[in-house]
């Protein structure tokens, strides 16, 4: 009996991999070893990118409504009003609230 190879599997795994590589500079698109190394670590920088992408726009939302807020009182700081909006049992997330203060402003006051 043939020996089994796993020929056919191995082909396919090397595509991919050479697939998810296509535009990389020199070897990282062409040789399968530094292509798998490079396709896993922008795998790993695209998963810690994502939750730097959350934190950067929450920040952002914050500065935008403290900014918003600051304009109608100068006395009223971003703290103060986030816990004045918490006693009085109103719970808006940062992003309506910023689109509130960009797009509409008479209506945030």
């Amino acid at each position: 009996m043939a020996r089994s190879r796993n020929k056919v599997p191995a082909h396919a795994r090397h595509k991919k991999i050479l697939k998810a590589a296509k535009g990389y500079r020199g070897a990282r698109s062409k040789q399968f070893r530094t292509a798998h190394a490079a396709v896993w670590k922008a795998g790993q920088y695209a998963y810690v990118g994502r939750k730097v992408k959350k934190r950067s726009f929450r920040s952002l939302w914050i500065q935008r409504i403290n900014a918003a807020v600051r304009e109608l009182d100068e006395n009223m700081t971003y703290s103060r009003f986030i816990g004045g909006l918490n006693k009085a049992g109103i719970e808006m997330d940062r992003k309506v609230m910023s689109d509130l203060a960009i797009g509409e402003p008479e209506a945030f006051a």
